[in-house]
């Protein structure tokens, strides 16, 4: 089906023709075995006229889903707060020469993107409009690692592919100004790339899927059904839609799968991208026999339904055989039926994308950047949701390269991002960003070290970094292996279902940490006075436990445990030749007794309401009365009380929402949609403004971006009331 063009009604041969009888191969995959056998053969093939339908439908889809990204994930409503013009930020981009422009210049590139992507969609002025949206795409894309991911990979991907295509021959205002493209064929190729493309992206997922690893976690979590569907999904959906029979059946199972995704996750646009690709897989002249169903009246609005099309200089048409609507055609564009060289390039391009296509995914050996547990560059795998990180503790430690004062930094200072944490070359920059911006604080010539803990796909928190090693001055190449990436210790993973008995058989209060650690090097550790109950259990190994303020060492045995004191430093050294292997079992004493009084208030509250309290509450209780009331929890004195009514009324809200029907979750989701898309188009308009005539005063600015940052009222409420139960539990 890649390379699949249904004959239609305007190719069947007149009466004094004989229909050709197809072969077995012919009616399953669309060509003969004879289109293969010589390179002359497959640039006809690939160059086969093909009604232009179905990807002019998909050019539209595509330019619109991307306008709306835009203003959403691509970051448009929030650019200001995304680059903090002329702020201390630490930025990942993929080159360190590559910096953001300043604020309204960004603005300015983020309104040439969107006029590029409401062109596609439109077809207007379609060649200028695509390089307008890859190039300042790509120029985003590039300019943050920190937000790259599979699925905005495949839209510069797929923007880049519409550039070289002719997506603009059916339903387009180019159509309109230039008769001569209008309705007229698109070569094979333009729909083999894209099918292709979006069989990569199911396949690949899938096959990574089967990874040792992830097929391990998959049966030991909870969610067994959706993930294992999702691989049996992945692996089978390029298949599925390639074939006419199982086409509806696929179109069913996918249209199910990327439905449920864009509830269950945030990936933006992704969803209904995907299921805007599913089509292309049908017969390329589906949008005629779907828009001929239409009333009459629409059709000087809607897409052609007529079957013939032009002919076009793109495509290879077959010498000797004319069409009746060939034969009435206007002599504007003659038929070729030579080969030129634009049809071998684009067969050449075909070729030589598809085979690097496949190739990028398995690439990893060349960047070190496998995502599973990577040295540096990444993003381009088709991996999606087969890795689960968490972090368990993050230090940064600096040191003073002159005085020799040490001190440490908040994790996350100077950038927004979180991504540093887990890739050896976004570390590094972090740490030259860092070593660029202390000396503003008096810190001469700092070095920066990291100790960082994740645990991947359930195994034990173990280091992703050395500590020792100060990273400012450590050498990285997306080339070579990081001599300070800590290896993972894949051969402690069998004990990830010991893990899961472990957690079983503890009650619900009792928390858990599994801890894993190399040889000579030691945790140190800050238990909170929450935790009232903690101990560390050994499992593999030998670690020294030290008591910081005691002044004690205590050296543990696999199956021995010691308990250690709460609002205090400790330190655990692992002292075996191997890694240790330990526990952390630790009860959160405040968060227990807070939920232990929530269930006695609870209580109180529902015999009050049934009647069968029969004693007087006292004042500070008084509230409980009044729950209904939104000032209850405002006149509440006792502060587990004022937090009791706040969760339950916080809970009445979710409720609400759950409970709500179709129309008002759709009011909800337009309005914040509106709100958010508003910001983005108002805080453009200012920019513009200001690049064409200059900043105005500074109190006019400030009355422009307050109008730009107004919400709707239920917004501002419930932003108020986070802010307060924030506020609230700080005081607690």
């Amino acid at each position: 089906n890649f390379v699949r063009s249904r004959r239609t009604h305007k190719d069947a041969p007149t009466t004094t023709e004989k229909t050709p009888t197809k072969s077995k191969m012919e009616q399953i995959f669309g060509f003969k075995k004879e289109d293969l056998t010589s390179w002359q053969n497959l640039v006809t093939l690939l160059n086969r006229p093909t009604d232009p339908a179905s990807l002019g439908i998909f050019r539209c889809l595509f330019g619109l889903l991307m306008a709306i990204d835009i203003t959403q994930e691509r970051g448009l409503s929030h650019l200001d707060y995304k680059y903090l013009d002329g702020a201390p930020v630490c930025r990942f981009p993929l080159f360190n020469f590559l910096q953001p422009l300043p604020m309204d210049w960004m603005y300015l590139v983020y309104a040439v993107m969107f006029l590029g992507a409401l062109g596609i969609m439109l077809g207007c002025f379609y060649r200028l409009s695509c390089l307008m949206f890859i190039s300042t795409y790509w120029y985003i894309f590039f300019l943050d690692k920190t937000a790259w991911n599979n699925h905005s990979y495949l839209y510069g991907l797929i923007g880049f592919q519409l550039t070289l295509m002719d997506g603009n021959r059916y339903w387009s205002v180019d159509g309109l100004r230039r008769p001569s493209i209008r309705n007229a064929h698109v070569p094979l190729w333009n729909y083999t790339l894209l099918r292709t493309q979006i069989f990569i992206v199911y396949f690949i997922a899938g096959i990574k899927k089967l990874d040792a690893d992830w097929v391990e976690v998959l049966f030991i979590i909870s969610l067994l059904v959706v993930h294992g569907g999702g691989l049996m999904l992945d692996l089978s959906a390029g298949y599925l839609l390639f074939f006419d029979a199982t086409r509806p059946y696929a179109f069913f199972f996918v249209s199910y799968f990327h439905c449920m995704n864009s509830q269950l996750f945030s990936i933006g646009m992704f969803s209904y991208t995907m299921l805007a690709t599913s089509p292309l897989f049908c017969y390329t002249d589906w949008p005629r026999r779907f828009f001929s169903h239409f009333p009459s009246f629409l059709k000087s609005v809607l897409p052609f339904t007529s079957p013939e099309s032009q002919t076009s200089t793109s495509c290879v048409y077959p010498e000797g055989q004319s069409t009746s609507s060939e034969r009435q055609e206007t002599p504007a564009v003659a038929r070729v039926s030579k080969l030129r060289f634009k049809h071998k390039l684009g067969a050449f391009f075909t070729i030589l994308y598809i085979a690097e296509q496949f190739f990028m995914p398995y690439s990893h050996f060349i960047t070190q950047g496998y995502n599973n547990w990577t040295n540096g560059l990444y993003g381009y795998s088709w991996d999606m949701m087969v890795h689960s990180r968490s972090h368990q503790h993050v230090k940064i430690t600096y040191k003073d390269g002159i005085t020799g004062e040490i001190g440490y930094l908040n994790p996350g200072v100077f950038t927004q991002s979180k991504r540093w944490k887990d890739h050896g070359d976004m570390l590094k920059q972090y740490a030259t960003c860092l070593h660029q911006f202390l000396p503003r604080y008096n810190i001469s010539d700092p070095e920066i070290y990291f100790d960082i803990w994740v645990s991947i796909n359930e195994r034990f928190q173990q280091r992703i970094f050395d500590p020792r090693v100060d990273i400012v001055k450590a050498e990285w190449s997306p080339f070579k292996p990081n001599p300070w990436l800590m290896p993972l210790l894949v051969d402690l993973s069998p004990w990830r279902t010991k893990f899961q008995e472990i957690e079983g058989s503890l009650d619900n209060q009792t928390e858990i940490v599994f801890i894993a650690d190399f040889p000579g090097l030691h945790l140190e550790n800050f238990v909170s006075e929450d935790l009232g109950n903690t101990s560390i259990h050994v499992l593999q190994g030998q670690v020294s436990v030290e008591i910081v303020e005691e002044k004690k060492n205590h050296t543990l045995q696999p199956g021995e445990q010691i308990q250690v004191p709460a609002g205090a430093y400790h330190k655990v050294y692992t002292v075996s030749e191997g890694p240790s292997c330990y526990m952390y079992i630790y009860v959160n004493t405040t968060e227990a007794a807070l939920q232990e009084n929530f269930t006695k208030l609870f209580e109180l509250q529902e015999r009050v309401r049934n009647g069968t309290e029969t004693e007087p509450l006292p004042p500070e209780l008084q509230p409980l009365i009044a729950a209904e009331d939104g000032e209850a929890e405002v006149n509440a004195t006792d502060p587990i009380v004022r937090l009791f009514l706040k969760r339950q009324r916080r809970m009445k809200e979710v409720k609400k929402r759950r409970e709500a029907g179709v129309l008002e979750r759709f009011e909800r989701f337009a309005v914040k949609k509106y709100y958010t898309i508003r910001r983005g188009f108002l805080m453009t308009a200012i920019a513009m403004r200001n690049l064409a005539v200059g900043l105005p005063p500074l109190e006019q600015l400030t009355r422009e971006v307050a109008f730009a940052n107004m919400k709707e009222p239920e917004a501002e409420a419930n932003q108020d009331e986070r802010l307060k139960d924030e506020v609230g539990h700080g005081e607690l």
